[in-house]
């Protein structure tokens, strides 16, 4: 007497299911071929449900799943058949168990960046937080395309919340991290795909050591001001040349190159970084972002400041030897839902740099003249050679932006004075509109009196006679 309720429960069910899965593919479907340049068989063909017969009724049966997949570069590999392969594996995996009805690719994304930083990955996990995202489950084509490390495991809480499944090819179904297997298996797999990156990053930091150090291969990136980059024969390695790649090194630029020796000549002379800059930019000369603007389009480009110059006073690239591993990327892991590594580069010390055996292009700057220049020291020292004691260094800071004052010499006497926003590389033209800053003035020791010695030792109250002013120039 049970079962009969329970059977036209089940039917009434499966009719409900089987007419709105048949809604849902006849609008599809209609869809399709409203668009004459649609693949109508491909479309039929990947959007097709699967049946089953329950009591003399048809229904549709089956999980929807969301596919994710990722290639890290679009310029040494192919993203279509990278796609197909990941594309074909994750649909075996879920073959005859439900059907991919989503899609998420990255291209162009290294496995170690945090999934937020992926503009597909990140896509998905709004996505899982939806209640409309029309799947039921995530399936990759291969663990290492879309994990590192344990993001899976980091994942899963996400996952499990709003009750999606994850699904992977080298488990065969759905992950299971209650099963001690399963997660040893996450382990290893995260293992895996940590230790290829490693191994990789190994070989290409030891082949570009030895092809800087032995052969002065130019190994990428911009040339440096002064130098632009010409062809220097057919690649090495036959499949490469075969393909037509070629090896490149660094020639003289007639443009810029003068302006370097020039450059190099001024602080021989004993002129200051910044006083050097202040020349260029009061005889015109093109900074190195104006340049090369294809390669400097967020920059201005409108002035030389200190900082550009020291950095070509620092390149020993110009001295004809090739210089290698300057800077140096060090790796933090991040703190997003599933983390990744995150690069900060920083300067490497100069008993870290590659430097090769001979010279691998036309030197600027004699090497003797760079290290000259490297010792180069421009602080000024008062006429009679003597050092001087400025009591108040640390004391006093500037009523309007609230910096420590410098201590420096006026007309002999001690004097203190706050230089934020100046620069001396700014010529007068350039120091009249633009950002607020404080203006160039300075209180001498003999008025600090007026302003009370209880203020004077108070960090933040010595007020200066002068307003802020502006200055418009941004960093080159």
């Amino acid at each position: 007497m049970t079962s009969e309720p329970s059977t036209s429960c089940a039917a009434d069910l499966a009719v409900f299911v089987h007419e709105a899965a048949t809604k849902v593919e006849v609008t599809a479907m209609n869809t399709v071929l409203d668009h004459s340049d649609v693949d109508v068989l491909g479309s039929w063909a990947a959007t097709k449900t699967q049946r089953v017969r329950l009591y003399g009724r048809v229904f549709e049966v089956g999980l929807r799943f969301a596919f994710y997949g990722r290639v890290s570069t679009e310029d040494y590999q192919d993203p279509v058949t990278s796609r197909r392969w990941q594309f074909d594996s994750a649909a075996e995996c879920v073959a005859g168990r439900g059907r991919i009805t989503a899609e998420f690719f990255d291209i162009g994304y290294s496995r170690e960046i945090a999934w937020s930083d992926r503009p597909e990955a990140a896509r998905l996990l709004a996505a899982i937080t939806d209640p409309d995202r029309g799947f039921d489950a995530i399936v990759v084509g291969e663990y290492a395309r879309a994990f590192y490390g344990t993001q899976a495991f980091r994942l899963a809480p996400l996952l499990r919340e709003h009750g999606v499944q994850l699904w992977l090819p080298e488990v065969d179904g759905p992950v299971d991290l209650a099963s001690p297997t399963h997660q040893a298996l996450l382990l290893m797999l995260g293992a895996q795909s940590r230790q290829e990156v490693q191994r990789a990053r190994f070989r290409t930091t030891a082949a570009m050591q030895a092809q800087a150090r032995e052969q002065g291969r130019h190994l990428g990136g911009r040339p440096p001001y002064g130098y632009r980059v010409a062809d220097a024969g057919p690649h090495p390695n036959r499949a490469d040349a075969a393909y037509g790649r070629r090896l490149h090194r660094l020639e003289p630029d007639p443009a810029t190159a003068p302006w370097v020796k020039w450059i190099f000549a001024r602080r021989l002379d004993g002129r200051s970084i910044a006083g050097i800059a202040r020349m260029l930019n009061e005889m015109g000369v093109p900074c190195p972002s104006a340049v090369d603007r294809e390669r400097n389009r967020h920059r201005p480009g409108t002035a030389w400041h200190l900082r550009t110059v020291a950095q070509i006073l620092a390149n020993p690239r110009y001295t004809g030897r090739q210089v290698w591993n300057r800077q140096q990327t060090n790796r933090q892991s991040t703190d997003d839902i599933v983390p990744g590594i995150a690069g900060v580069r920083k300067l490497t010390p100069s008993d870290g740099w590659v430097i090769s055996d001979k010279p691998a292009h036309e030197c600027i700057v004699t090497e003797a003249d760079f290290v000259a220049a490297q010792i180069v020291s421009a602080q000024n020292r008062p006429a009679d050679g003597r050092n001087r004691t400025y009591l108040l260094v640390g004391l006093l800071r500037c009523g309007i932006c609230g910096r420590s004052m410098q201590s420096h010499l006026s007309h002999g006497n001690p004097a203190y004075r706050c230089r934020h926003g100046h620069t001396s590389a700014h010529t007068a033209a350039m120091r009249q509109a633009g950002t607020s800053t404080c203006a160039r003035t300075s209180s001498s020791a003999e008025s600090l009196p007026r302003w009370g010695a209880s203020r004077a030792r108070t960090p933040g109250s010595v007020k200066r006679s002068r307003s802020c002013r502006t200055a418009e120039s941004r960093p080159t």
